[in-house]
């Protein structure tokens, strides 16, 4: 299942030349892990609801321990400082869905979880 490395990052109205090495490097350490670019600043973006003031970045790895060894790689921890001082942000990792996933099926589960969560304490 795939994973992703997402980014809400708030980077300065010029870039300090450390941030540009990062930008130069960062592929290089993504490319044993088969990590990939899917977003990278996204200049042009709708926000539809609430406020998102930073630049997105989103990364996609084959499954979630090659997003976890990416991150505690060598290679990108002695390039992360270059990116950590100049620009501030969130990161995590999180998982994707399997194939076929279906929101309703989720849904489901739930309401049968809650409804027998419900049944075994009544009101």
């Amino acid at each position: 299942m795939s994973a992703y490395a997402i980014g809400n990052l708030f980077p300065p109205a010029r870039l300090d030349d450390d941030v540009l090495i990062y930008m130069e490097r960062i592929q290089s350490t993504l490319d044993p892990f088969d990590g990939r670019f899917l977003v990278h600043g996204a200049p042009e973006r709708d926000v539809l609801e609430g406020e998102w003031p930073g630049a997105l970045v989103v990364i996609a790895f084959p499954s979630m321990q090659a997003a976890r060894d990416w991150y505690a790689s060598p290679d990108y921890q002695s390039l992360l400082p270059l990116r950590i001082r100049h620009i501030p942000g969130d990161v995590l990792l999180v998982d994707g869905v399997p194939e076929g996933y279906e929101a309703a099926a989720t849904a489901a589960r739930l309401r049968e979880a809650q409804g027998a969560a419900g049944r075994r304490h009544p009101v």
